[in-house]
């Protein structure tokens, strides 16, 4: 069997016999027909980032392949702030590779992601899914290399207080059950998540967790595994839809806000990015080391960080995590396996020890070649981002380090190997430029850096400029220092932008 087929979880792949990739309507209306599917839903993401739904039911097999084939009409002025109520009639086009089996229907249902097209049948230029496309699209013809990512979705559970097992405060990594109390939701999420065509990594509990007026709040984490900017972006969004239908269904609440409190740590939306031609990793050497293709990108993560800030950090309380001295970076700066740096490289698997036979001293070392995981990981997005605009702006941003003039010069100039908040490297952290502290600095940075992302067609200046406007309308410039270590109105803020994402 086709190892892409063997053992993979999404049931539509192991009927059908091939991979998501290869899926036709012919497909689709097979799988429909034999499993008695009953409705199609289809799904397309609006202006606030989150998926939105169409139901269908299907009334026979004609009408099924009509749905198929031509799509539906929707109302784009109700799902896009910039699109007029005067000529907002769009077409949504299922994707048939994004097909999955609802997990949480009663009725059978297949649901599907959709595209935009416009009244002339060509695809909306601002729509956030083909930003992304476009993207990818330029990096591809300016480097001759494919781009892939990959998320760290980190989110919070909240529920009533339990007095058995109670964690200690902020010691929840990796801790198992009982006394981490939500890993049943989490592996049921990643179980459904996997059906659904998701490539997972692992999952695990996060560092974060506390009590407040007999609430108890969970850090948990699903990490992903690298693919096509795409694909890791639908996934994404899928992934956050799941969590938080399964969260209701438990009874509980799940939010991604990037902070929740005073003192306690918040939920980042850490992306890793590698690049590749032909399935090899092109970022590392015969050696294993990080080579001029992976600087290349990094100086373009670190050029065009201070605008990325308004596709990643989209909400007031975003900037309330981005502060000195903790996990989450302000500095603009890389290095290796540091977590302080804006941009980090972590371990790579490029050790020449054999350490599986060393951990199980019967076994005979293994023959077999490992793969080179090595990534580099963009650490200052949070899970108020637009999902797919964000990563469409990485992808700009690696493009653009190879379009810089000097980018090896500038990977040299801004790498650290020290931890820079102490006193003796002070002299080192002054010479580094910041991130924005608030989204209205952000949206100044995006003004500035407007025309890289404009480049190629890639963004439309409508949604530059909708940007400009939604960051500035918070009216957050001094907002951080008002409301600095002042707990009630850093959680009245907090259950602002709670569903934020």
């Amino acid at each position: 069997m086709n190892s892409a087929i063997a053992m993979n979880p999404n049931p539509l792949v192991q009927y059908l016999n091939k991979p998501a990739e290869e899926f036709t309507r012919a497909d689709l209306i097979k799988y429909i027909e034999d499993q008695n599917i009953e409705m199609i839903n289809f799904r397309h993401v609006g202006g606030d980032g989150r998926l939105k739904t169409l139901n269908f039911v299907i009334n026979n097999r004609d009408h099924l392949d009509t749905i198929l084939t031509t799509g539906e009409r929707v109302d784009g002025s109700s799902l896009f702030p910039h699109i007029k109520a005067s000529s907002s009639d769009l077409y949504v086009i299922p994707r048939y590779k994004t097909a999955f089996r609802n997990p949480f229907a009663e009725v059978p249902t297949l649901d599907i992601l959709c595209s935009y097209y416009d009244k002339d049948g060509n695809p909306m230029e601002s729509s956030p899914e083909y930003i992304l496309k476009k993207a990818h699209k330029a990096f591809q013809e300016v480097t001759g290399y494919e781009f892939e990512a990959m998320g760290e979705l980190e989110y919070y559970i909240i529920s009533e207080k339990e007095n058995l097992y109670v964690a200690d405060d902020q010691r929840g990594y990796h801790e198992s059950t009982p006394f981490a109390k939500w890993e049943d939701l989490r592996t049921e999420a990643m179980e459904a998540v996997a059906q659904a065509g998701g490539c997972i990594k692992y999952g695990h509990s996060e560092v974060g967790n506390f009590t407040v007026n007999d609430l108890e709040y969970e850090q948990n984490e699903i990490e992903f595994l690298p693919c096509s900017v795409e694909d890791a972006a639908d996934q994404m969004l899928v992934a956050k839809w799941i969590l938080r239908k399964l969260a209701y269904q438990y009874g509980v609440t799940v939010t991604f806000a990037p902070k929740i409190t005073v003192g306690k740590a918040g939920s980042g939306l850490h992306v890793h990015t590698r690049i590749s031609k032909n399935g090899a990793n092109m970022m590392v050497d015969a050696e294993g080391k990080l080579n001029d293709v992976a600087k290349k990108a990094i100086s373009g993560y670190l050029d065009l960080a201070p605008s990325l800030t308004a596709f990643g950090n989209t909400n007031p309380t975003s900037y309330f995590r981005l502060v000195p001295h903790q996990e989450a970076p302000t500095n603009i700066c890389w290095g290796d396996r540091n977590r302080s740096v804006l941009v980090r490289v972590p371990l790579g698997w490029t050790v020449k020890h054999d350490m599986i036979s060393h951990a199980n001293p019967h076994e005979k070392p293994s023959e077999k070649k490992t793969p080179n995981k090595q990534t580099v990981e963009f650490r200052c997005p949070d899970g108020s981002a637009d999902i797919y605009l964000l990563f469409a702006g990485l992808t700009v941003a690696a493009r653009h380090g190879f379009e810089m003039e000097n980018p090896l010069e500038y990977a040299e100039k801004t790498y650290v190997d020290v931890n820079i908040f102490d006193e003796e490297h002070k002299e080192r952290l002054a010479q580094l430029k910041k991130l924005p502290v608030s989204c209205w600095e952000s949206a100044d940075r995006l003004e500035e850096q407007a025309e890289i992302y404009k480049k190629y067609g890639v963004f439309t200046p409508e949604e530059i400029e909708g940007l400009v406007r939604k960051l500035r309308e918070y009216d957050d410039r001094d907002l951080r220092e008002k409301v600095h270590c002042n707990k009630e109105k850093t959680l009245e803020m907090v259950r602002k932008y709670f569903h934020c994402g």
